[in-house]
């Protein structure tokens, strides 16, 4: 009896032993931890979606995997950031395509190209469900011959067309304007007569209080206002086809997402599935509160933008495919969204009800009703009728 007493407490204590000897090692083990630097100011929407992304991949790694964050130019300067990755000085990245529009012109196909009648969410699909994903890496494989792995999210509302001195009524009013965009934007603007100035978006305002520019434009309402384009200029031009269908982007040194355990890797890819509808519902809230306090306490007036100054952009677009995206690879990009757009265009137009009329019959205010008009006066009684003619035969 002894024996087996004995027997059973070193079994007991072996199991004991086991499970501390299988447990312990990833108890003890550090996190990995990815070193990535965004291409906006720590307090920017974009910044701060891009904290919250990370804070995702903690919680659902358990702790496993970190990211340690640095705002824009805490390494290198927003437009070198692809570069950092690439080389291993960074491990990651947070941006936008069009930062690389100087590597290449395709560059800003994903994200500010023409639209063809899609919005960013419609050409996000299109990264996921439309080729676009594998075109992107196509591109940074064998356009940019660069080794980083890239992850796209967070559509973007449409950008406005700029912020102005005064009002632009008509499409000549750019002629001769010194004004700040980028990527395929800046040839978009040249079109119709501006001086288009290149700059990261943390020297805009500067430029414009200096006089450097006469105007520009960034992003939306919520970015504009913290950079301080209310403290400059009073007339936000709303509604534009010149940047509609932008999304946020992560990139990763290829040689450390390799090195990544399997699981890290999707849960990276699925925390910015998941960020990217977070991010959607937070600039819902956040881009209304700024834009309504920028009109109510800073004085802004935003003023849509006249059709004939649509209808130039397009026209504009055009003579930039035919001019500037010639090569194989743009043509490539291009006829793989139009092909999209022909298909989901129709379909958002077919379904998709036009929400202004709903919102000015609940928030416009309607006419006062006339007052009721005072009761007719009675008509004069009827005179009897003649007698019917004698009928003839």
């Amino acid at each position: 009896m002894r024996y087996r007493v004995l027997v059973a407490s070193f079994a007991a204590v072996a199991l004991v032993i086991g499970a501390v000897a299988w447990f312990a090692p990833s108890q003890a083990q550090a996190p990995i931890v990815l070193k990535m630097q965004s291409t906006w100011p720590s307090q920017d929407i974009f910044h701060r979606t891009f904290v919250d992304w990370a804070t995702k991949v903690t919680e659902m790694s358990a702790g496993r995997l970190k990211i340690e964050m640095l705002p824009s130019g805490a390494v290198v300067p927003a437009f070198q950031l692809l570069d950092a990755v690439h080389q291993g000085t960074l491990d990651g990245g947070h941006g936008v395509t069009v930062y690389w529009y100087g590597k290449h012109v395709a560059a800003s196909l994903f994200g500010t190209g023409p639209s063809f009648g899609l919005d960013a969410e419609a050409l996000l699909a299109w990264i996921y469900y439309g080729g676009g994903q594998e075109l992107y890496n196509e591109f940074m494989r064998d356009i940019l011959k660069f080794d980083v792995v890239a992850f796209h999210y967070g559509p973007m509302p449409t950008q406005p067309f700029g912020w102005f001195k005064s009002p632009v009524t008509k499409p000549e009013d750019l002629k001769g304007i010194k004004f700040r965009t980028v990527g395929l934007s800046a040839e978009l603007y040249k079109k119709m007569g501006a001086s288009v100035v290149i700059l990261p978006g943390a020297e805009i305002i500067p430029a414009l209080d200096r006089g450097v520019i006469d105007a520009a434009e960034f992003n939306n309402p919520s970015s504009d206002r913290l950079l301080g384009f209310p403290d400059v200029r009073k007339v936000m031009m709303a509604q534009s086809y010149h940047q509609p269908v932008e999304f946020l982007e992560l990139t990763f040194n290829k040689k450390k997402w390799d090195s990544l355990p399997k699981d890290l890797q999707a849960i990276i890819k699925y925390a910015a599935m998941a960020e990217s509808a977070d991010f959607t519902w937070k600039m819902i809230d956040r881009n209304s509160k700024d834009l309504e306090e920028m009109k109510a306490i800073k004085g802004v007036k935003v003023v849509r933008t006249p059709k004939s100054v649509l209808e130039a952009q397009l026209k504009a677009w055009d003579e930039i495919i035919a001019e500037k995206l010639t090569d194989p690879f743009s043509v490539k990009v291009l006829a793989s969204q139009k092909a999209w757009a022909a298909r989901v265009g129709a379909l958002r137009l077919d379904i998709m009800v036009e929400n202004e009329t709903a919102y000015n019959y609940y928030f416009k205010a309607k006419p006062a009703a006339a007052s009721a008009p005072k009761p007719a006066a009675p008509a004069a009684k009827p005179a009897a009728p003649a007698p019917p003619a004698e009928k003839k035969y």
